[in-house]
């Protein structure tokens, strides 16, 4: 137990436990945006609990498998014209358009509202087991991150597995507040929906061929976007706060007339 102890061990911990909250960010989004579906609030803390202790269990079964799972890499389990796709990439592919999926969906359902001539529309939001079973297909595709970060991180599994245990933790605290603030906000909520899209796309990228993936850095270039874009918005989410506590008037840009226009508005002007 003393190797748990050292300076190295501690330093180690310290780094993997904020890389886990911050590889963590876009399964929280995902999650928000799940629950706030669900109509009832005792539904929404059960499901949250659920996602916390699956994400805990399965984050610490792929922690002890980790050796069989790197020993997987480049190993083809399914070959499509004449490219292997490793067990890894397989569920990275899947999970990428999973979620493109769902976020285009979502996307479409925000602007175009329901169809009010289908009875089955009529019912908003979506049953437990569906948003359990979203959550949990998810966050096994995000574990796989999680999972390869702690290794590359860490040398002791129970670096790895308590700092799994807290970031996950954290994340729990976390996400009601940032479920709430989604909910609030249109417009954050399309921009965390575009997130998804940008880190669905990546994750299919990276199925497709990750050694290109990484030699591109291709999530410094997604999570530089998202942080960038967040900032934009918080900058206009203030501006319009301000603009409202003043009661003032945003700013309208006058579009150009074309000459039968002018004329018109002559002849207003003149009568």
């Amino acid at each position: 137990m003393e190797h748990l102890f050292t300076a190295d061990s501690i330093i180690s911990f310290v780094i993997l436990v904020i890389l886990e909250i911050v590889l963590g960010i876009d399964n929280v989004i995902f999650v928000s945006l799940s629950l706030n579906r669900l109509q009832s609030e005792k539904d929404k803390l059960l499901a949250r609990r659920v996602w916390m202790v699956t994400g805990i269990i399965s984050r610490s079964l792929l922690l002890l498998a980790l050796s069989w799972l790197l020993s997987q890499k480049g190993k083809a389990v399914l070959t499509i014209s004449g490219k292997g796709f490793d067990l890894a990439s397989i569920i990275m592919l899947a999970g990428g358009l999973f979620l493109i999926y769902k976020s285009v969906m979502e996307i479409h359902h925000k602007l175009e509202g329901e169809d009010p001539n289908v009875e089955l529309k009529k019912k908003k939001g979506i049953s437990f087991t569906q948003a359990i079973t979203q959550i949990m297909l998810i966050d096994a595709v995000f574990s796989f991150d999680s999972v390869i970060t702690a290794g590359g991180t860490a040398q002791h599994i129970e670096i790895m597995i308590a700092a799994v245990i807290i970031a996950m933790i954290v994340m729990f605290l976390f996400s009601p507040a940032i479920s709430n603030f989604i909910h609030k906000h249109p417009t954050l909520k399309m921009l965390a929906l575009s997130f998804l899209v940008m880190i669905g796309l990546g994750l299919v990228i990276e199925g497709w061929d990750s050694d290109a993936a990484h030699q591109l850095h291709l999530k410094n270039y997604i999570y530089f976007g998202m942080a960038f874009s967040f900032i934009v918005e918080m900058l206009n989410m203030t501006m319009r706060g301000r603009a409202a506590k003043r009661k003032a008037h945003l700013v309208e840009l006058n579009e150009p007339l074309l000459d039968d226009e002018k004329e018109e508005g002559y002849s207003d002007m003149a009568k």
